[in-house]
């Protein structure tokens, strides 16, 4: 199974950033998203469905336990609808972190483009 690694888009406090293009989807079970060294809480990903007529559903995938001691509340599905756009997040680590410090995600379609935003904290 191959892997498409996502990096962030850092949000700028009491400021602004540019929309960015985002990373096309890939569907599992082929292929699956890694935003590696994950700030879970400050994370939310915009999630983008350009197909014109079939919902995708995200699924960000439960981590390993440990250091995700909630991990047995399973995985999160997100259905965006057809034509949409989602935010999604931010997110528990102790649900959601894998052993590597990375959060793993996964769609049933690649018709569309997700973004990792982390929100800054206060400054």
């Amino acid at each position: 199974m191959a892997t498409t690694q996502l990096s962030y888009t850092d949000l700028v406090p009491n400021g602004g950033v540019a929309q960015p293009a985002g990373t096309a989807l890939v569907a599992a079970p082929t292929n699956d998203m890694q935003l590696a060294d994950a700030f879970p809480e400050l994370t939310v990903l915009r999630v983008s469905n350009t197909d014109d007529d079939t919902d995708l559903t995200l699924t960000v995938k439960a981590g390993d336990n440990p250091p995700a001691l909630a991990a047995g509340q399973g995985d999160l599905d997100v259905t965006v609808a057809f034509g949409t756009v989602q935010l999604i997040g931010p997110f528990e680590s102790g649900r959601f972190v894998q052993s590597d410090g990375s959060l793993m995600i996964e769609s049933t379609t690649n018709t569309g483009t997700i973004t990792a935003l982390r929100v800054p904290r206060n400054t």
